[in-house]
């Protein structure tokens, strides 16, 4: 009899220890946060397998793989995450990035156009489509980015300004 009750209270534990792709996800970005990006990748693989279409998981997996240097599972990831949220322009800047590594300047250039669409004081997106133009010997181009990019506050396009804008 003693077996009999235990079972319910046994089946409830289980139920309740249970973890959402919600829950994955956060623990993914802690893991993140303290540096341990194979760490987040793992969490991030449970999210996605829990959550087919959770875009954000696909994203945030899409960065941690960029900074372990697996550029072709970041792009893979970036699309994925842009097939399901369409309209997500830090997604075009994430994948504008992972482009920019790759040295596909002017794939980089196209989706730093559509981020700067989507949002007019995306600083990252100018400076960014700015260091493309560099690389594509657009000289012009690449000081009106930085420019519009130091107006938005990037620390880092002044740099670039000075640099490569003589």
């Amino acid at each position: 009899m003693k077996k009999l009750i235990l079972l319910p209270f046994l089946f409830l534990s289980i139920i309740g220890w249970s973890q959402t792709a919600e829950d994955y996800f956060d623990q993914a970005m802690k893991k993140s946060n303290a540096g341990n990006s194979k760490a987040a990748i793992l969490d991030y693989d449970k999210a996605i397998n829990l959550k087919p279409t959770f875009g954000e998981a696909y994203l945030n997996r899409s960065m941690e793989k960029m900074r372990v240097n697996d550029l072709t599972g970041a792009l893979s990831d970036a699309n994925k995450s842009l097939e399901i949220q369409t309209d997500n322009t830090y997604a075009y800047t994430t994948r504008a990035n992972i482009y920019y590594k790759l040295k596909d300047y002017n794939a980089t250039i196209k989706d730093c156009n559509i981020a700067i669409q989507n949002n007019a004081d995306d600083s990252i997106s100018y400076n960014l489509r700015g260091l493309s133009y560099v690389h594509l010997k657009d000289r012009k181009n690449a000081c009106a980015d930085f420019t519009k990019a130091v107006e938005l506050g990037s620390q880092s396009a002044a740099k670039n300004l000075k640099t490569f804008c003589k």
